[in-house]
């Protein structure tokens, strides 16, 4: 697959970044898709945190009828089972997990770096943060499904990471019930966890807006 780049958000305070943030958007978006949310998570103006909003690559998408656009991989049936291409997800959380490491070589721990992600890019981030080999900050997993529960290898530096997950009770295109399977699995495997539903289709809306900034806000505080 090829490597579009991604956009990134410096810390307003202008001081070095100590942290940093990965988000991840959704089939046909890109990285460009959130970046107005980040103004909107109202952190301290001294937070020294780092924004990184990857591309997805270009790709037929076989649920689209094979139409290519941004996808971190391709959806091959649109049903509760959600098969996909799991070589292409895992590929795409390779690249994630390439850019972590840049960002620690930066000299940012890696325990103040966070994975968030949308739809799919949120099953990506599930694959990246749960096989990471050193310990994150954080995961939040936003209208998305863990595609890979059955076949990811957990890292044990990551068993204790905490995640978050969001979900829409109107989504009509990530059905709530994945959200609440991908949630119940990660409970089982004996992570941390709390689930948050919000009264929303697929899409984000201003108090979940305002519950990430406050999560942010306790994971990365000084």
């Amino acid at each position: 697959m090829s490597q579009p780049g991604e956009l990134i958000i410096e810390p307003r305070s202008g001081k070095p970044a100590d942290a940093c943030v990965f988000i991840l958007h959704g089939l046909g978006a890109d990285g460009s898709d959130f970046e107005p949310l980040v103004p909107a998570l109202s952190l301290p103006a001294d937070a020294s945190v780092r924004f990184i909003l990857p591309h997805a690559p270009r790709l037929p998408v076989t649920i689209n009828g094979g139409m290519v656009m941004p996808a971190w991989y391709d959806i091959l049936e649109m049903n509760l089972g959600r098969r996909v291409d799991e070589p292409q997800l895992k590929a795409s959380a390779e690249r994630i997990q390439g850019l972590v490491r840049e960002q620690i070589g930066h000299g940012i721990d890696s325990r103040r770096i966070i994975l968030a992600g949308f739809s799919q890019g949120g099953a990506v981030a599930y694959q990246a943060a749960l096989s990471f080999e050193q310990p994150l900050g954080g995961l939040l997993a936003m209208s998305t499904y863990f595609a890979t529960a059955d076949s990811i290898e957990l890292a044990e530096a990551n068993r204790g990471l905490p995640i978050v997950v969001h979900h829409g009770s109107f989504d009509p295109v990530v059905p709530e019930a994945l959200g609440r399977t991908g949630f119940d699995k990660v409970k089982a495997l004996g992570y941390p966890a709390s689930y948050r539903q919000y009264p929303m289709a697929h899409a984000v809306c201003p108090q979940q807006v305002g519950d990430i900034g406050s999560w942010l806000g306790e994971r990365l505080a000084r």
